[in-house]
């Protein structure tokens, strides 16, 4: 992964990436442990409504802001994003009651759902070889373990000396360090899109490709698997840390630590495997066993019996290295999906499509978790996940072929494509297939 990051533009970004992250995992603990000072046993559907909210936001806002930022600077996006999330979380530790943190909430992943897919499309056109961008993807993928590995540590760490209320801060310097990243880095201009098109078309265009895709169909329900399972983890660890096993909340940061470290394991060995192994044969079966560490732990915490402390740890470590086995790959599918054009729209309809199954999976491990018991919610969840097994493997053959369908209706006649077709044909059937080699073989019908 050390060749990627001799590009100095990525290296910049994915530091800026970095410490963005520590601090959003910084806000992570502290909002979950501000949840339950202001709910006690009820954090679950507190932090379960606020992730919902988070959903809601990226779900309805991301393709409505990517469609109007396609035509604005990169830069700009990306710093006045930054900007507007860090003023966001100075306002956090002024909280004092419940809805102050759902609309906080809102604000902050409004300004998120407008930075991370217009960051995600820039990297493609950073490092163009697909080796390079397999290795920025892992390395994307380690990242957000840093956030659920390190970030933990800090905290508990810093809850040594300070309240929780302090870990905002950080929060706000990994945003405002981002920021200034970006603003000293020179992005490569966008891929020429031919013809402005419409903003409805924008709105709507990564969309119809994601879901006129197999691979990506299939993608999209891996996606509610590692939703199902990701969600309990991320609502309902502060209540089974510090309600069920009576712990402090040092011990939140470890079992989040856990989580994580499972997490980079996968990110750090997936960069060697994915040369020799379709991504498919990596995220199904990894979806089948993250499904299945899920049920085991539901039927041993069912009762009044919890397991002891360290297989719940080792289990968390497990669920972490599967559920980075199923994201890490998946920027890999929307590149091989999509012409450099198009990747905005698609990362968005990715980022919109995908947060989708998080608005249905955070309210059910929060509310079923608070109502019916943390084992009956995973046991819920870990259904949901089983079904998104089954439909992955059914809308994602085995036997397909790496194979990019698309059209071209607003090329001009200059176009290289346009001229193989002798200047006619502007709604042309068109494909690529790439063989195991990566390279790239193009097809005409």
């Amino acid at each position: 992964m050390i060749r990627a990051l001799s590009n100095r533009t990525y290296a910049t970004l994915f530091t800026a990436q970095v410490v963005a992250l520590l601090g959003t995992g910084l806000m992570t603990i502290a909002l979950s442990l501000l949840a339950y000072e202001l709910a006690g046993d009820a954090a679950g559907a507190v932090l379960g409504t606020a992730f919902t909210i988070k959903m809601v936001a990226y779900v309805g806002l991301s393709p409505v802001l990517a469609a109007i930022a396609e035509r604005l600077p990169r830069k700009a996006v990306l710093i006045g994003a930054d900007l507007v999330r860090a003023a966001v979380a100075l306002a956090l530790p002024f909280v004092t009651e419940v809805w102050q943190i759902y609309v906080l909430i809102f604000l902050l992943q409004t300004a998120s759902a407008s930075f991370t897919p217009v960051f995600q499309a820039t990297i493609p056109d950073v490092l163009p070889d697909e080796e390079d961008y397999t290795q920025a993807l892992s390395l994307s993928r380690l990242a957000y373990d840093l956030e659920n590995l390190l970030s933990p540590a800090l905290a508990a760490m810093l809850l040594l000396v300070i309240s929780f209320h302090g870990l905002f801060v950080g929060t706000i310097i990994g945003f405002l360090f981002s920021a200034a990243l970006v603003a000293r880095t020179s992005l490569p201009q966008r891929a020429r899109a031919g013809e402005k098109r419409p903003f409805r078309e924008r709105l709507t265009r990564g969309s119809r490709i994601y879901l006129a895709t197999p691979r990506l169909r299939g993608l999209l329900a891996l996606n509610l698997t590692a939703a199902a399972i990701g969600a309990f983890v991320l609502v309902n660890s502060v209540v089974l840390v510090r309600a069920e096993y009576g712990l402090d909340e040092r011990a939140l940061g470890i079992a989040m630590a856990a989580f994580g470290g499972g997490s980079m394991l996968a990110a750090i060995s997936l960069p060697r495997v994915l040369l020799h192994i379709r991504e498919r044969d990596v995220m199904v079966p990894s979806a089948v066993v993250l499904t299945g560490l899920a049920l085991v732990f539901a039927a041993l915490s069912a009762g009044d019996a919890l397991p002891p402390w360290w297989l719940f740890l080792l289990i968390w470590g497990l669920m972490g290295t599967f559920y980075s086995a199923i994201l890490t790959p998946s920027g890999r599918l929307l590149r091989i999906s999509a012409h450099a054009e198009d990747r905005p729209a698609i990362f968005a309809a990715q980022f919109a499509l995908s947060h989708a199954c998080w608005l249905v999976t955070y309210p059910l491990a929060g509310w079923v978790g608070q109502g019916a018991g943390l084992s009956t919610a995973l046991l819920v969840l870990g259904g949901l996940g089983a079904l998104g097994v089954v439909a992955a493997i059914w809308l994602w053959p085995a036997n397909e072929e790496r194979i990019i369908e698309h059209s071209h209706p607003n090329l001009p006649p200059d176009h290289p494509h346009m001229q193989a077709h002798g200047g006619e044909g502007q709604q042309h059937a068109h494909t690529f297939i790439i063989d195991d080699e990566h390279r790239i073989w193009p097809t005409h019908s």
